[in-house]
């Protein structure tokens, strides 16, 4: 059974971020804790009530393919139209084309609750939510008025539509052509992993997709960017005929069976017909902004399932006797919660998740500050600081979410690797969101030549810088706190010390500085856990001293924080270490012997 974290969401988004980080951002006047608190409360009941209850059918029965079109998994049909007809489409979207204009930063608190309810349902509003916020920044008026409406209602759906067979991550290797037709394209071409390229939900789907123009240079630099609607939409704005996309199948998958994963077939007949997004052959540059999103969306998958998986293990070690656990051991058998390895393996999850939480949220402040603060000088700071943040957040908090998963699976013993617990299936499922939108070593291969290289290294000292300022102003008696403080501070002494050894390596040999790419993203997401958590321990003391609200909830986070700093913090010494002399050690192997 799925329970909203609520109390862990508002603690996060009112306590630790705080409503007024949004301050000086005319844009989100209207928001507040009282407005997050009631739109949380109602997103919990949604996922509890009719999320949460198809979790289980939609990896047994998954989505079907047929010459028709896609069937969905009976029931997901439904809670999508409850969905749209609960405004929940509509959360971010610009008030213009009939959005409520909420902050990000609360709608990445609220896409946790779909994540970690159903992560496979929620994929299909993640990629619309993509493929809106292209449109809006990159569309022409006639675009936005004629698409944006209606994808930001629900009443259609959005699709990434990216890479091909021989693609793979290699965008400059994708050959689906678009051919000149008057005032649109023709495109011909087979797309592959589409998540939600087909299904039965809405009328209409559209398909946001990188194609060639006849004659477009040849790589990354001759993309384009089209709008390919499954159905053309009339001048009048109905719907007429059929577009000239099929899908061709779908993928039999590891996990998420609700999501259809699809081959897509752009001009099998006369061609698919496409609308240019933009400028010619800035396609890639366009679509990045689509995974951008996504990419902070499939990092909240990470540590929403490893959150499921929590509640999953501790339900099952609260009821499941066996042995005589040491603690326990003189009034005979006990749940095994009371073993210090099962306590263990639950801090663990428990301690990521919530610095994974808090992080992505962060990050996602930084964003809304940069899109509407009112200081030029203040937009650009924060934008330069959520570039920096996004592939943190994508790859370790993915990362975690699979360890956590497997934590999940290991608490259960021989019962977590039978279907029927549930706990292999957030194993299954979570396992392919370091792959998506970029892998991990994507993700820390951007973090180090467009993030870290491009300043070379400014945005990340001007973090250190704050993140150290934060943690020295912490003052309390309580042991937990000083535990956190003071591991938190070494952390950031090991950061900036890997962080300049990095920046020299960039300049003199950029293969071993790639080499250790993944072990500094992980350092940098450890790091800014450590910090995380010292200032929610901090904030959880204050909040037992003043004797208010709940007061085990807030022993939780002063545990949880002490856990983390004793028992997680500590792996960024190891990390620095291989940052700042593990390198050669890669680098230098013949592949031959691979």
């Amino acid at each position: 059974m799925y329970r909203a974290p609520l109390n862990d969401l508002v603690f996060v988004l009112n306590g630790l971020i705080g409503e007024h980080a949004l301050d000086g951002c005319p844009q989100y006047v209207d928001y507040s804790a009282d407005v997050a608190d009631s739109i949380l409360g109602e997103g919990g009941k949604f996922a509890e009530d009719v999320l949460a209850p198809l979790y289980r059918t939609g990896d047994v029965q998954g989505a079907r393919w047929t010459p028709d079109g896609v069937v969905t998994t009976p029931g997901f049909k439904a809670a999508y139209q409850a969905f749209v007809e609960a405004g929940w489409n509509q959360l971010t979207g610009n008030p213009e084309f009939g959005g409520q204009g909420m902050p990000r930063m609360l709608a990445t608190a609220v896409q946790e609750l779909w994540a970690g309810s159903n992560l496979a349902f929620k994929l299909c509003p993640m990629l619309t939510q993509g493929a809106i916020e292209a449109l809006e920044l990159c569309g022409s008026d006639a675009q936005k008025r004629q698409f944006l409406p209606r994808m930001i209602r629900g009443e259609w759906t959005g699709t990434m539509v990216l890479t091909e067979p021989q693609a793979g991550s290699d965008l400059g290797q994708i050959r689906t052509r678009a051919a000149p037709a008057g005032d649109h394209y023709r495109l011909f071409g087979q797309k592959i992993f589409i998540t939600w390229g087909e299904h039965d939900f809405t009328s209409n789907i559209v398909h946001m997709v990188l194609a060639r123009i006849d004659g477009a240079p040849p790589g990354t630099k001759g993309i384009s960017l089209f709008i390919v609607p499954k159905v053309l939409v009339n001048a009048d704005g109905s719907l007429g005929a059929r577009n000239d996309v099929q899908c061709q199948s779908i993928e039999h998958k590891l996990g998420i069976h609700a999501s259809p994963t699809c081959v897509m077939q752009f001009g099998a007949k006369d061609g698919a017909v496409g609308y240019l997004v933009g400028e010619e052959n800035r396609g890639l540059e366009y679509m990045f902004i689509m995974m951008n999103a996504a990419r902070l969306s499939v990092g909240l998958e990470g540590y929403a399932v490893a959150g499921r998986a929590y509640q999953t293990a501790a339900e099952w070690a609260r009821t499941r006797v066996q042995g005589r656990p040491p603690v326990a051991a003189p009034h005979g058998p006990a749940p095994i919660i009371h073993y210090p390895d099962i306590k263990r393996m639950l801090l663990t999850i428990r301690a990521n998740t919530e610095a994974a939480r808090a992080l992505a949220i962060y990050a996602a402040a930084q964003l809304d500050i940069a899109h509407a603060h009112a200081d030029e000088s203040k937009r650009a700071a924060a934008q330069a600081r959520g570039d920096l943040l996004i592939p943190v957040v994508k790859a370790w908090s993915t990362e975690l979410g699979i360890e956590s998963a497997s934590l999940g699976v290991q608490v259960h013993g021989g019962m977590g690797y039978i279907e029927e617990t549930g706990a292999a299936q957030a194993y299954r499922d979570v396992r392919i969101t370091t792959i998506y939108e970029g892998t991990t070593g994507i993700q820390a291969n951007d973090l180090l030549g467009r993030k870290l290289g491009r300043d070379r290294g400014a945005a990340m000292a001007a973090l250190l810088a704050d993140v150290a300022h934060d943690l020295e102003a912490i003052t309390s008696d309580d042991s937990s706190v000083h535990a956190a403080k003071h591991g938190a501070l070494e952390g950031v002494a090991e950061l900036a010390q890997a962080t300049k050894s990095l920046l020299g390596l960039l300049g003199s040999a950029q293969d071993r500085a790639l080499a250790v790419a993944v072990p500094y993203l992980k350092l940098t997401g450890t790091v800014l856990g450590g910090w995380l958590h010292a200032k929610a321990a901090a904030l959880a003391a204050q909040r037992l001293a003043s004797g208010g609200g709940d007061a085990d909830f807030y022993r939780g986070k002063l545990a949880t924080a002490r856990f983390y700093a004793e028992h997680l913090l500590p792996n960024a010494e190891a990390l620095a270490r291989i940052v700042q002399g593990g390198g050669a050690a890669v680098a230098e192997v013949d592949a031959a012997l691979l």
